[in-house]
């Protein structure tokens, strides 16, 4: 099988035939229907991720597709059966095999692409969002890097949740979609004082911020009394430093988050976020944004978009399109 692999850290991927895999005790081998894209990925490549493997490895994060065998003594769905996986790697190939407890089963009403776009990104901002700061209705929520893979379902679900949203993008088609993901308030960063706009607006309760650097700063000083500030990336490469004094005059939390360590410590945290997402796709509430679904020789230029921050909302990676 085919299968779009790290060789060597930070250097190019390549385009390998491999062994298809055999599923051990307590995995499932899924024929692999579609694959999302996330920012993690080019971190995996370049080994300053926090979960990288060593090389050589299967990039691809998140996966959708069809049971196609079972390891010994596991209890899973039949083949055949619809499901979604984050794996971690192993997605951009033609099959892969997963532990079967991080499975989820997928209604038929889902599309693939529609799956592989689902977990991460509006797993890490509903978990975030509503079992970390607990944001409640008429609270106003701050979201950072508002169009890309993981800032536009902030949007989305902050809307669904009934907080008032303020977005904030770069540049005018950008500022738009975050417009349609429902935001109340969209700042253009490219010649924004952020925090005096932010300011301007009533200052924020919750910040979402997988941005860092400057809009971080800006934003921790728009912030009411008692806000709670989301760590959930850095994608401007700045991580920022935190003055502890003024945490303590505002009394505002700063919240570390990282979606993938619920898995290891607290999973039914993720399995109830999921389920509940999963419900609300089918209720017609959620409509993933996917900018780029591109065939699966095209998996580098997926990967290049994201480089280049040239998507917006998730890039999927159509890796069988004969899959439905």
């Amino acid at each position: 099988m085919k299968a779009l692999q790290v060789h060597a850290f930070d250097a190019p991927i390549q385009m390998t035939n491999v062994d298809i895999p055999e599923p051990s005790p307590g995995q499932i081998r899924i024929k692999i229907a579609a694959c999302g894209l996330n920012f993690a990925d080019l971190l995996m490549q370049k080994g300053t991720y926090q979960d990288t493997p060593e090389p050589p490895f299967t990039l691809g994060m998140e996966v959708a597709g069809i049971v196609d065998a079972i390891g010994p003594d596991t209890d899973a769905p039949d083949v055949g059966s619809r499901v979604a996986v984050f794996g971690g790697q192993g997605g951009l190939a033609e099959f892969g095999c997963f532990d079967v407890d991080r499975m989820i089963t997928l209604p038929e009403s889902m599309p693939f692409s529609d799956a592989a776009a689902l977990q991460i990104a509006y797993g890490t901002s509903h978990v975030a969002l509503d079992y970390r700061a607990g944001l409640q209705a008429g609270e106003t929520l701050l979201v950072l890097g508002a169009a890309g893979g993981v800032g536009l379902t902030a949007v989305e679900l902050g809307k669904l949740m009934g907080a008032r949203v303020i977005a904030v993008a770069r540049g005018a088609d950008k500022c738009a979609i975050a417009t349609q993901a429902g935001a109340d308030h969209v700042i253009d960063a490219t010649d924004a004082d952020l925090r005096a706009d932010l300011k301007a607006l009533g200052g924020v309760d919750v910040v979402y911020d997988p941005v860092g650097g400057d809009q971080f700063k800006a934003a921790f000083r728009a912030c009411n009394p008692e806000a709670r500030i989301l760590t959930i990336g850095f994608a401007s490469g700045d991580v920022p430093q935190i003055p502890a004094n003024h945490l303590l005059v505002k009394n505002i939390a700063v919240l570390g988050f990282y979606w993938g360590g619920y898995l290891a410590f607290k999973p039914q945290v993720v399995r109830d976020s999921l389920a509940q997402l999963l419900n609300w796709h089918s209720e017609g509430a959620l409509r993933p944004h996917i900018s780029h679904l591109l065939p699966f020789e095209r998996a580098e230029d997926g990967i290049d978009l994201l480089r280049a921050r040239k998507s917006t909302g998730k890039v999927v990676i159509n890796v069988d399109p004969t899959l439905t």
